[in-house]
């Protein structure tokens, strides 16, 4: 489990934070709730204490910039990136260090930027600033950032970042792709409870509202905003839909509309058309919505995989309206859905092949992650994660010569560079909680069985970098090639899972480790 306080090991660690000083940004003036604000890849992300009300109950919360979602980072094709995180945390409720992770980022030989606490880096403690420098060399698509210490993104640390391509082999399937279509799913925690609190809940954690685009309701509560999503009538809309979540799925569809996904986690598909798409917490999906109904105002709608999930009273929903629409609650109804989603039959637009023989067990390393919980703790192979004392790429920058001198003891795995790995995520039913988004830093991956099917497809299988377990009985089974030196974390991106044990860590090719070494400034 995290700490909530910085080790006195990783104080002694933590080299590339600096002091900082208060001082007036150009945040402080921002709403609580603002239109989508956005910064350049080269900026300042400061992290405050804020009391904000996005569902109607005021509470103090942890946030990027100073507003929920926190500030778009939007940037070009081949960008380089300069952010240098500022820790200004004051409330003593909640955890006062700080990460900040760029979720999807590869970090190509800068291993160190990845943002992970206790795995690439020491937490940022109050009053001191980490910069963050990589590129993101030809990745392109939908990502988002948020917290790695601890819950503490459940408080509000979570925010879009987008990297747009000029020459996108899906532009001519859309007009209009900016900040406005951005629409991030979210949970919201409140009744004066942030996550130090919640942390202590072994079992399911109850959130109180669904956030879209950083507004919602709850049940019981005022009859707060909802997001509006315009159109005008006869365009065609990418919109990125990013979750953001901490813990729940979400079930996204809009009344009277279908979606074509062109991009999952950052990867061009072959146009799949759907009615309804699940979200886990962490995934990304770009959908083509077709602005071809009467003039009018269409529920958004995003319950949950929770029980008892409700549209009264605006709850699990947004409103799309269509110019000229009257300034009103929609009136449409669900349904009938009758394109489902299906993951197997996701694609590469690119035809990514896939590393390796096509048959399962024929990679160069096969490891098996049996995720199980017992008395509410999670373990994967039997050992539950907990945050060693000091960053473990920095326990590989001093020596450490074997797996087994590696802390944390037992959840560390050694991959040998330039080989094809293959994971397999047998779900016995054993790890509580599901369906569990698993997600590996500083990797796309091949998911060359997917949850639902039994069969493989070694021909062109989706890549990215965040995949549904699925349910009992499925063995979801990804690919990849390390070619990335450094230690990865993977986990279960349901933080409360990750804080309660679901997660190993990959030490990668420590054989090329001195690129990363050369790369800290």
């Amino acid at each position: 489990m995290f700490p909530h306080t910085v080790l006195a090991g990783c104080l002694l660690a933590l080299s590339h934070a600096v002091s900082v000083v208060s001082s007036r940004s150009n945040y402080d003036d921002l709403p609580s709730s603002a239109p989508p604000f956005t910064i350049k890849p080269v900026t300042e992300l400061v992290v405050v204490n804020k009391v904000i009300a996005p569902d109607g109950f005021a509470r103090s919360a942890t946030l990027a910039g100073g507003i929920f979602p926190g500030p778009l980072i939007k940037a070009q094709k081949n960008d380089n990136f300069s952010i240098n995180v500022v820790n200004r945390l004051h409330d003593k409720d909640m955890p006062l260090s700080t990460s900040v992770h760029w979720h999807g980022i590869q970090q190509k030989k800068t291993n160190w930027a990845d943002g992970a606490s206790f795995i690439t880096q020491c937490p940022i403690p109050q009053n001191r600033s980490f910069l963050h420098e990589f590129s993101a060399l030809n990745q392109t698509g939908t990502f988002w950032y948020h917290s790695h210490f601890s819950t503490q993104y459940c408080d509000g640390l979570r925010g879009p970042l987008v990297i747009y391509d000029p020459e996108d082999p899906h532009q001519d399937l859309y007009d209009v792709d900016d900040e406005n279509t951005i629409i991030t799913l979210s949970d919201w925690y409140e009744y004066h409870d942030p996550t130090p609190k919640l942390n202590k809940i072994l079992g399911p954690v109850t959130y109180n509202s669904t956030l879209i685009n950083g507004l919602g309701r709850y049940r019981g509560g005022p009859k707060s905003p909802l997001s509006v999503i315009n159109v005008e009538q006869g365009k065609r809309y990418r919109f990125r839909i990013i979750g953001l979540s901490c813990d729940p799925s979400y079930n996204f569809t809009i009344d009277g509309h279908t979606m074509t996904i062109i991009e999952a986690d950052g990867i061009e598909t072959v146009p799949e058309t759907v009615d309804s798409l699940p979200v886990l917490a962490g995934q990304r999906y770009s959908v083509v919505v077709y602005a071809n109904q009467p003039v009018d105002n269409y529920w958004v709608r995003a319950p949950s995989n929770f029980p008892n999930q409700t549209f009264a009273g605006g709850l699990n929903q947004a409103i799309l309206r269509y110019n000229g629409a009257p300034d009103e609650d929609p009136t449409s109804t669900p349904g009938p859905y009758i394109l489902p989603f299906n993951e197997g039959k996701l694609a590469s637009l690119l035809s990514i092949p896939v590393p390796g023989s096509p048959e399962i067990g024929k990679a160069d390393v096969h490891i098996n992650l049996l995720a199980t919980t017992v008395n509410n703790i999670f373990r994967v192979n039997n050992v539950s994660y907990h945050s060693p004392p000091t960053p473990v790429l920095l326990q590989m920058l001093s020596g450490a010569q074997h797996p087994s001198d590696l802390l944390p003891s037992g959840s560390v795995y050694e991959l040998p560079s330039n080989k094809v790995v293959e994971i397999a995520f047998p779900n016995t039913g054993l790890a509580l909680g599901g369906p569990h988004p698993i997600h590996l830093h500083g990797h796309t991956f091949a998911v060359v069985r997917t949850s639902g099917n039994s069969t493989t497809n070694f021909i062109n299988p989706i890549w990215r970098d965040t995949v549904n377990m699925g349910s009992t009985g499925d063995n979801v089974t990804i690919r990849f090639v390390t070619d990335n030196s450094g230690p990865w974390f993977i986990h279960c991106h349901i933080d409360f899972h990750l804080n309660h044990g679901f997660a190993v860590v990959m030490a990668e090719a420590r054989d090329q480790l001195a690129d990363v070494n050369a790369s800290i400034p």
